[in-house]
């Protein structure tokens, strides 16, 4: 009985690190990947991308709101919501036949992670109940860096045919969802009764206060990562990069996301104002780096694995922050946190794209740079005490 229940939490945990892998890796976060190719073939100027991004973001956004106020009691029908929405939305991209019947697709397509992620905090803190929780959403959240490293191999190996890049992503996630839900017990012995102890449907006011220096510092580096995000591999190109060594600068940023699973436990006994401060300042120099210098190769593959490494350490930190907060609310600071930096993609997607062609990568990334740095900067304060935030 001991060995079932080890190896049903523990195949949760792999299947989760699949639907993140799937709804971010595949399909967020492959906007910047497929963008030059689409961009092409469907006359998508640099503004108008910004735009398109942004909305997505927005739409990310929106998904996770709805992610804090359902997932401490409806994580299940969240995961369902994710399939279609990120699964839907990647079929509506590979079947896009112009910017305008793009946009739309993209934007929902990007739900699909807002809801996946709050839902899989509360699988996951449910299915470990009684245990430490804290390695297994660690690696779940990691699962971006995977999905990064495939979606890079299956784009080399396909290109140019990005519309079959979509169509796998697609595939992909309805399979990862799938098993979430089958791996999933919620009448687990240790998963207790959903209904149970089910915490308020909003958190109290002085679980608010108590994000306030968090919620600001999701927004200015969720500006500041933008770039590398949305706009990393079309300055490469621009600045003479080969199909071939821009792809492979995507896949190092994913693989550096997948260190994280490998780095989870031996830095998860630092706090995770640390483990931010750190994320934020690496995310910062491989930014710099490049936007000063897009056309050496060396320097571009180093930044970004080092950024893939940094983004997902800086977002499992929010998971971690929160629950120190308030772990009877975790996913729903989860969500909450996740919706303030998707904000922060929004803005800084559009501003970026606007700003580019006037400014260069230089500048404008080195603008980005700063910016992530006034967010690691807000923790360098004294910190308010965590624990006057009601527990519940």
């Amino acid at each position: 009985m001991k060995r079932s229940f080890l190896f049903r939490r523990w195949g949760l945990v792999a299947s989760g690190v699949a639907l993140i892998a799937a709804t971010y890796g595949l399909v967020r976060l492959a906007f910047g990947l497929h963008l030059p190719d689409m961009s092409a073939d469907l006359g998508i100027d640099t503004a108008a991308a910004g735009l398109v991004s942004a909305a997505a973001s927005i739409v990310y956004a929106v998904a996770a709101l709805v992610g804090f106020l359902a997932a401490e009691r409806h994580p299940r029908v969240l995961v369902v919501a994710a399939i279609l929405t990120a699964g839907g939305g990647a079929v509506g991209i590979a079947a896009a036949t112009d910017a305008v019947t793009f946009a739309p697709a993209a934007a929902i397509s990007s739900a699909g992670a807002g809801l996946a992620s709050p839902a899989l905090v509360r699988l996951v803190a449910r299915t470990f109940a009684g245990h430490e929780s804290s390695t297994p959403q660690a690696i779940v959240n990691a699962g971006t860096g995977p999905g990064l490293v495939v979606a890079g191999f299956i784009a080399l190996a396909l290109s140019p045919d990005w519309r079959a890049c979509w169509l796998i992503a697609a595939l992909a996630t309805v399979t990862a969802g799938v098993a979430v839900l089958v791996t999933d017990h919620p009448r687990g012995s240790a998963a207790g009764d959903e209904g149970a102890s089910r915490p308020p449907l909003l958190p109290p006011g002085g679980w608010w206060t108590a994000h306030r220096s968090a919620i600001a510092a999701s927004v200015l580096l969720g500006i500041g990562a933008s770039a590398i995000w949305n706009y990393g591999r079309t300055v490469v190109v621009d600045a003479g990069g080969s199909q071939t060594q821009s792809v492979l600068a995507w896949i190092l940023l994913g693989c550096g996301g997948a260190a994280v699973i490998v780095t989870s436990r031996p830095v998860s006994g630092l706090h995770p104002r640390v483990l931010w401060l750190i994320g934020a300042g690496l995310i910062a120099g491989s930014t710099l780096a490049v936007g000063a210098a897009p056309a050496n190769p060396a320097l571009v593959l180093v930044a970004c694995a080092g950024f893939g490494w940094a983004y997902v350490t800086a977002s499992g930190a929010l998971i971690g922050w929160t629950t120190r907060i308030d772990a009877g609310h975790a996913a729903a600071g989860t969500a909450l946190l996740f919706v303030t930096f998707m904000v922060g993609q929004a803005v800084g997607a559009a501003a970026i794209g606007a700003l580019l062609p006037h400014g260069g990568p230089a500048l404008v990334f080195a603008a980005a740079a700063a910016t992530c740095l006034a967010g690691g900067a807000i923790l360098i304060a004294p910190a308010r005490r965590e624990a006057t935030a009601p527990r519940t």
